[in-house]
C-alpha cells in the first residue's frame, strides 16, 4: 500500500518559515513529478511548485522566489522551504506523485496525501 506522509505544517507569524516534508512508502520504484498543492477555504485546490526527477522545477507565480520545492530521490521525499510568509499562503498542504511507478501492481499512478495545514498569522 502506497502512503504519502506530510509533516511540518503549523501556525507562523507573517514573514516567518517553514519546511515542509512528504514521504512517499509502498511499493514504489520511481516517481516522475512531486509537488505540493494547496487549498485554502472556500476556493480551489492550487499547484504550489512541481519539481520533477532530474530536478527541473515550476513554481506558482504568487510564490516564485519565497518557496524552494526539492526531493530525494533515494528516500521518494519531497520538501518545501516556505520563506517569507503572508496570510495569503494560509491553506492545508497536498503532497502529490505523479507518474509513480507501482512495482507491485506494474502501473504508474497518481497518489495524494491527506495534507497538513499552514497558517500564517499574528
Amino acid at each position: 500500500q502506497v502512503q504519502l506522509v506530510e509533516s511540518g505544517g503549523g501556525l507562523v507569524q507573517p514573514g516567518g518559515s517553514l519546511r515542509l516534508s512528504c514521504v512517499v512508502s509502498g511499493s514504489i520504484f520511481s516517481i516522475a513529478r512531486m509537488g505540493w498543492y494547496r487549498q485554502a477555504p472556500g476556493k480551489q485546490r492550487e499547484k504550489v511548485a512541481v519539481i520533477t526527477s532530474v530536478g527541473s522545477t515550476n513554481y506558482a507565480g504568487s510564490v516564485k522566489g519565497r518557496f524552494t520545492i526539492s526531493r530525494d530521490n533515494a528516500n521518494n521525499t519531497v520538501y518545501l522551504q516556505m520563506n517569507s510568509l503572508k496570510p495569503e499562503d494560509t491553506a492545508v498542504y497536498y503532497c502529490n506523485a505523479d507518474g509513480a511507478f507501482d512495482y507491485g501492481l506494474g502501473e504508474t499512478y497518481e497518489y495524494w496525501g491527506q495534507g497538513t495545514q499552514v497558517t500564517v498569522s499574528s
